[in-house]
This record gives structure tokens, C-alpha cells and sequence, in this order.
């Protein structure tokens, strides 16, 4: 039987996150992209029983990102800028420290552009 794309993206999903878990002192950045926009959200997975905390989200979808008059933003560049604004609000934030969830993702092209980019602001990944 041969897996859907989706499927198999899913499973290496699973398989990052059996692994890697968010804690209050270094909790976990997660990326998303759709076909237009990407998505960082920060999770604190062990203070509730329930579920995740988010600490923070950003996405390209927004005010900021869109005066530029682009129609896509699932690029490097956007990329770079949303990991520099990640980078900043989490310093602001007082977290020194993450674990980078690359959500089944290549860790290539705009996944390694936010990475470098929450690196560069003085985030240890």
C-alpha cells in the first residue's frame, strides 16, 4: 500500500515529536507552512496534563508582512524575518533556550532560514 505524501509527512512528524518535548525553561518552537504562509508557534508541553501552552505565535499572515505587497510568503526572506521576530520575542520573553521542532519538515531552505535567524538574535537551539 503506498502512503500519501500527507501521510508520510505525518508520520515523520511523530516520529520528531516521541523525542522532543517543550518544557517552561526551554520550551519548543514549532513550524508549520501552508501553501502561502509560515507559521512559528512556541510550546510549553509539560505545565498542563491536557495539552500545550503557546507562549508565542507568529505568522506571515500578518499586518507587518503584508505592506510589502507580496502575494506569497513562504519564502526565504520571509522566512529570515519571521525568525529574527521570533528570536526578539522570546528574548523579550526572557527564554534563553528552545528546542526546535521542525514538524517533518526538510531542514532546509526556509525551516534553516528560521533556525539560523532565531540563532542569530542569541537563542540557543
Amino acid at each position: 500500500m503506498k502512503r500519501s505524501k500527507q501521510l508520510r509527512g505525518k508520520i515523520r512528524h511523530w516520529r520528531i515529536r516521541r523525542k522532543i518535548h517543550g518544557t517552561p525553561e526551554r520550551p519548543r518552537v514549532c513550524v508549520h507552512k501552508s501553501l502561502k504562509h509560515i507559521y512559528i508557534t512556541v510550546l510549553d508541553d509539560i505545565s498542563r496534563e491536557d495539552g500545550s501552552v503557546a507562549i508565542l505565535n507568529l505568522t506571515t499572515n500578518s499586518k507587518s508582512f503584508k505592506e510589502d505587497g507580496k502575494k506569497s510568503f513562504r519564502n526565504i526572506t520571509s522566512a529570515k524575518r519571521l525568525g529574527e521576530m521570533a528570536g526578539k520575542s522570546l528574548l523579550e520573553k526572557g527564554i534563553k533556550e528552545v528546542v526546535f521542532d521542525r514538524g517533518g519538515y526538510q531542514y532546509h531552505g526556509g525551516v534553516k532560514a528560521i533556525a539560523e535567524a532565531i540563532r542569530e538574535c542569541g537563542v540557543k537551539i
